[in-house]
């Protein structure tokens, strides 16, 4: 089983930074053309343009609040690099 140095935020706490950047998710899907409970979906299940919209509203990245759903999308960033830690992910696959 793979541990996250982060784990993912609570449900509750992405709620309470919205509503700290004086939005509520309602009024943030409404503001990106969306029906008002769309954003909720993010919450519960993958879902990036709605993930991208939460994280923009409190000033962050979605990989900071959903470390563990972007995980695969920072393996393939280093694996399509030539950094030392991709020589060293590869070195100890041989």
């Amino acid at each position: 089983m793979i541990k996250f140095s982060k784990p993912d935020w609570d449900r509750e706490d992405i709620m309470a930074a919205v509503r700290k950047a004086k939005k509520s998710l309602s009024a943030l899907s409404r503001e990106h053309g969306l029906a008002s409970s769309t954003l909720s979906n993010a919450l519960q299940r993958p879902w990036p343009k709605g993930e991208k919209i939460i994280a923009n509203s409190i000033g962050l990245e979605p990989e900071n609040i959903w470390p563990s759903r972007y995980l695969v999308i920072t393996i393939q960033k280093v694996l399509l690099t030539n950094s030392p830690v991709k020589r060293n992910i590869l070195r100890s696959v041989k």
